[in-house]
């Protein structure tokens, strides 16, 4: 068993906006992956209280930036590279409402995605309610050439209890749970290249509420807003 020691965490104790010190708010109206919300930097859409990060995505009746909501990093702030993370959190209800956990590799910035690599510790679609995903994204396995590696789980109180969405991360294999169950584990094989696993590097993370999309689908307006709330991040490593 792996000898790990806590080596950051947030418990989001201040009340108002996410530390600047650790996050970056990415803001813009085009998104990839057919996403229909503009992302923007706003207390309505991501703030603090109660102990909890809330993740907000609002409906306005705009002729632009109809849905707003809010996606934020920690490039150039905190990265990470192996050890276990653990992320406390409670997915949204809603049609359309789209949440993720994830990293991207940031030694290089010329490597775009996905030779760059990314891991989502954790990703759910309102429109498939009581399930959860991981996977991981590569220029060999990603879901543009349909090759993608990852796996959905049933969790039936994913948008009405939190729980604790883990990945552990090491030089060897990726293992991807949930409350302390392990229900996705990548081996890196012998011959494996940078094409396959580029994941000995600093990654950062990135929390994102997208709105509709190739992954969330049709949007139903009526169950807006979204609110995607994480109650704790913890990194462990050796």
């Amino acid at each position: 068993m792996r000898d790990y020691k806590l080596v950051y965490e947030e418990n989001f104790e201040v009340d108002g906006k996410p530390d600047p010190e650790v996050w970056t708010f990415e803001v813009g109206e085009k998104w990839s992956n057919n996403e229909a919300q503009c992302y923007v930097d706003s207390l309505e859409n991501c703030y603090i209280k109660d102990g909890k990060l809330n993740l907000v995505a609002t409906i306005h009746d705009t002729p632009t930036c109809k849905y707003r909501s809010t996606r934020m990093n920690t490039f150039k702030k905190k990265h990470f590279q192996y050890g276990k993370f653990i992320v406390r959190a409670k997915m949204p209800v809603g049609k359309g409402s789209w949440p993720a956990i994830w990293f991207l590799g940031s030694t290089k910035t010329d490597i775009r995605w996905p030779k760059c690599g990314e891991i989502d510790l954790l990703e759910f679609a309102g429109n498939r309610p009581g399930i959860v995903s991981c996977a991981i994204h590569t220029e060999a396995y990603n879901h543009k050439i349909d090759t993608q590696i990852g796996r959905r789980k049933v969790l039936e109180t994913a948008s009405t209890e939190f729980h604790d969405y883990s990945l552990e991360w090491t030089k060897d294999f990726l293992s991807f749970g949930i409350d302390g169950k392990e229900y996705l584990k990548i081996n890196r094989k012998k011959n494996d290249t940078f094409a396959e696993w580029p994941f000995d590097q600093p990654y950062f993370m990135i929390l994102n509420l997208a709105v509709g999309g190739w992954y969330a689908g049709e949007i139903d307006d009526k169950d807006l807003p979204y609110h995607f709330q994480i109650d704790s991040i913890k990194v462990y490593q050796e």
